[in-house]
């Protein structure tokens, strides 16, 4: 069975966050941790996410927003790995833009290698840390598939972006397959 690795941006996935939902819904979901959500440090994250990968036994899906879509793709010209079997980018932040917020230009610079495995990039034609035009040259160096959604924003939780079935969908495009929901008991555990 696949697994899903949630690969969360700068300060989490909170708990209404898209990623959170998808947590607490399915089975075979981890979420990467981070030593310190709020001072990203490129090497600290790539390195986080190497090491849930190879501690993780069956194949994975890759599923980052923003800040965390782009550690997917440093830890892809860095490391690899045939687990990896697809990765979701939602809103990739452009951490080298000149009006990209201070606390993340620790993650620069972005790569622009191809991706070894099938992806999928969202994104929004008024994100305020992705521009279009530059989503539009992420999705064409990475290889990835673009998906644009008209007015989302960041596509996070202040943009309305809690329990999202699109998105969930957009994993199963990359599964291959229905992702499997938790019994109620299960589901009830990530609450406490």
């Amino acid at each position: 069975m696949t697994t899903i690795i949630l690969v969360p941006g700068y300060t989490n996935a909170g708990p209404q966050h898209w990623q959170t939902f998808i947590e607490r819904k399915y089975q075979n979901v981890v979420r990467v941790q981070q030593e310190n959500w709020d001072m990203p440090e490129r090497d600290k994250w790539v390195n986080a996410l190497e090491k849930t990968i190879t501690s993780i036994d069956s194949k994975v899906v890759l599923v980052g927003h923003s800040c965390g879509a782009v550690t997917i793709t440093q830890w892809s010209s860095m490391f690899s790995s045939n687990k990896v079997i697809g990765a979701l980018l939602v809103a990739p932040a452009d951490v080298d833009s000149p009006s990209a917020i201070s606390e993340i230009h620790t993650l620069r610079p972005l790569t622009f290698k191809p991706l070894p495995f099938p992806s999928i990039l969202v994104t929004s034609d008024n994100d305020e840390h992705l521009s279009l035009e530059r989503a539009h040259l992420f999705a064409k160096s990475w290889g990835s598939e673009i998906v644009e959604i008209p007015g989302a924003g960041h596509i996070h939780t202040n943009a309305g972006y809690g329990e999202w079935i699109a998105g969930e969908k957009l994993i199963e495009k990359l599964l291959g397959s229905k992702l499997l929901k938790k019994s109620q008991d299960q589901s009830q555990s990530l609450l406490v």
